[in-house]
Parts: structure tokens; sequence; C-alpha cells
């Protein structure tokens, strides 16, 4: 009796519990039907009768055994299907790019940037949603160039990838592929894009493409957002931090590709001990447009009057020197330090919180559409474009 009478009280317990929560979402995803509730307001997610089309660049992600030999290489499409057919037994509609041939991401450069850009341009109309499968070495450096690339981007850019290749039994290409999916088919009850941006997910973690850096060459939590909160984290369901998220472009307008990059850049990494020909041999290379300048701490910097004199030749030459901290968290406060001092006084530009990544490529793009006009460059390196840093005045 006592047993049914703490069954009955469990019961509307939970029952209330329930009826108090605002299912978010049912439907039958790529793994399966899923109810999803958050309690408190929330508009319906939905991901039923998307489009995602799915651009296959390379990586290890790609590769397969082959049997006889042992060796790793690159498969081609009907052999990469055959290993995840969960993605077309859902309700999103998966259609496959490949680049041609497939690449490792450390041989992309800034023309392979252009070729994905285009791919989603000429594409954009006809799908929801795009998922890019990449290496995962140079990853971060191609989410954060195609994240300037785009201006009025209304829908979701995921990279993703593995770090153990899809014909590998204890892969993880298959979890990261079906969940970015999902993310870039996710749109509300208003037919808006869940994360209109573009942005890379691995192990669980939805970040910012240009906050995103590789931390791991041997773990599958592979990257990390260090100054900046994931957008989404996915376990048994898929969690978003809507207000993180950057605003979707105006629906109205069509998706522009800035599509121009100056790579005649350079990273100094100041070191104890460095000598002034180490430093000269970067800032005096022939032609030399901007460097990323990766100091200690907060920005700061040997106080060698000749380091001062060769970053204050170097920038009346013309050559934007932005300052970018070596350590993974916190920002560039210059000034706040001594040692910092000489930095500003040589015209050196602070970076934030920004990282290596979305610098060097952020540097590019606006050398290269900007390059003839060096005050419209360093206003642009000066301000946050697209969520890459934090502003701190």
């Amino acid at each position: 009796m006592c047993f049914n009478i703490f069954s009955l009280l469990l019961f509307n317990l939970i029952k209330k519990r329930l009826e108090s929560c605002v299912c978010e979402k049912k439907v039958v995803t790529l793994r399966g039907e899923l109810d999803i509730c958050s309690f408190g307001d929330s508009k319906d997610i939905v991901i039923m009768a998307r489009k995602v089309l799915l651009i296959f660049t390379g990586g290890t992600i790609s590769m397969v055994r082959d049997a006889q030999t042992g060796a790793l290489h690159p498969a081609d499409l009907q052999t990469f299907k055959a290993f995840v057919p969960e993605l077309f037994a859902g309700d999103v509609q998966v259609e496959m790019i490949p680049f041609e041939p497939l690449l490792d991401s450390s041989d992309l450069n800034p023309d392979n940037w252009r070729m994905m850009a285009h791919m989603v341009q000429d594409n954009y109309d006809a799908y929801d949603g795009f998922v890019i499968l990449h290496g995962t070495d140079t990853m971060a450096y191609s989410a954060s160039a195609l994240s300037f690339m785009f201006e009025n981007l209304c829908k979701p850019v995921v990279f993703t990838g593995s770090q153990l290749p899809v014909g590998v039994l204890r892969s993880d290409a298959k979890e990261n592929l079906l969940t970015a999916i999902e993310i870039a088919a996710a749109y509300d009850a208003d037919n808006h894009a869940i994360v209109p941006e573009v942005a890379l997910y691995m192990d669980g973690e939805l970040y910012r493409g240009n906050r995103a850096t590789k931390r791991n060459a041997e773990h599958f939590s592979a990257f990390n957002s260090y100054n900046y909160p994931a957008l989404a984290k996915a376990g048994v369901h898929i969690t978003y931090n809507r207000p993180l998220i950057q605003p979707m472009g105006n629906i109205a307008r069509p998706l522009h590709v800035f599509e121009r990059f100056d790579t005649r850049v350079a990273i100094l990494k100041l070191f104890p001990g460095i000598t002034e020909e180490v430093v000269a041999a970067v800032l005096d290379v022939p032609n030399l447009r901007g460097v990323v300048l990766e100091t200690f701490g907060a920005g700061n910097a040997p106080s060698h009057e000749w380091l001062y004199q060769r970053l204050h030749t170097a920038v009346e030459r013309g050559v934007v020197i932005v300052n970018k901290t070596q350590c993974n968290t916190g920002s560039v406060t210059m000034g706040q330090y001594a040692v910092s001092l000489n930095l500003m006084k040589a015209g050196v530009i602070s970076g934030y919180d920004i990282t290596t990544e979305a610098l060097l490529t952020k540097m590019m793009h606006v050398l290269g559409e900007h390059g003839d006009d060096m005050d419209k460059v360093k206003q642009l390196l000066s301000v946050s474009l697209c969520g890459e840093q934090t502003i701190v005045k």
C-alpha cells in the first residue's frame, strides 16, 4: 500500500514537471526520433525536410584503410557513403560535392578558401545549410578565413572533421559528421537558421569558427575556444547558447563573398634571447605588408632599444604590426606594463584576445580588400568584424 502511494506521488511529481516543460522539437533526425525540451519560453527548433550540402575537401575523416596493404588513402564518394549510411536515412536530404583531388589540410591555401566559399555561394539558394569536411590541422585557419569572406550570411556553414579516419572502427568521424549536419539543418519556427554563421564542430562542442584553435593532436577533443564560450553543446540533446550566436544577415539581400587575400604577411614569435638579426630577417622581408607579433603575457616584449627601432622603422615603411599574446586565454592590454610601452610608441596595434589563426587570416583579408588604404586596414584590424575578438578599451 505504501509502495503504491509513493509511486502515485512520484508519478504526479514527474507529470507536473513535464507539463512545465516547453517542447522545442520532436523530429526524425539522423539518429532517430528525438524529443528535446527546455524549461521556459523557446522557439521551436525544426530540422525536418531540410537540405544540407556536404563539401568534401579531404583530411583524416576521408581516409579508409586498404585491405591488402593496411595503408590509409582517401575514399571515393561511394565508399565514404557506405561507411555512413545514416546520412541518407533521416529527413535531412544530404548531397555531396568533393574537391578533386581531395587535399590534406596542410596543403590548403587561399585559393582553396575561395573554392569553398564559392561552392557555398553557388549553391546558396538550393540548400538550408552547409557542412565542410576538412582536415583538423588547418581547419581553424579555413573557418576563420571564410568567416571574413562572407557578408550577409543567413545560413549555417559548419566545419567538421575527425581525429581517426572514417574507415577505422573507433573513429569519431560519424558522430562529428551527423551532429554537424543536424546543426546545419536546425531552423526555428520562423524559418530562421539557429546558427547563421561559420562554425566549427568537434567532439560535442560547437565553436565560432574564428574563435577556435586546435589544441590537441591526440584526443578527440581536438579544438577549444579559449576566449569565447561554445555556441552549442551536443550530448543526448543539442543545447544552443542562443544569445552568443551571431545574428543573421538581411535575408532579402544576396550572400556576398570577399575573395581577395594578400599573403605577404608573417608571424614573428618573440622569445627570451631573441636577437636583432632574427627580428630583422622577418621585418625586412621584401614587400612585407603585415606581421603578427606574438608577445609575452598581456602583450609585453623585451625593452631593447633596437627592437623598438626595428618595429618603428617597419611601421613607418607601411608594415602593419598587430600584438597577439602567446597565451591561449586572456587579452593583450598594451600599456599595462612598462615593457609594452615601446610597442605602443612604435605604432603596434593591439590584437586583444584574437587567435593567431583568426588574426593571420583577418590580416590577409583586410590587406587584400583595402591594401591601398593603410589607415582603413589599421582601423579594421582594431575592431571586431564578425565576432572574432573582444574589444576592451
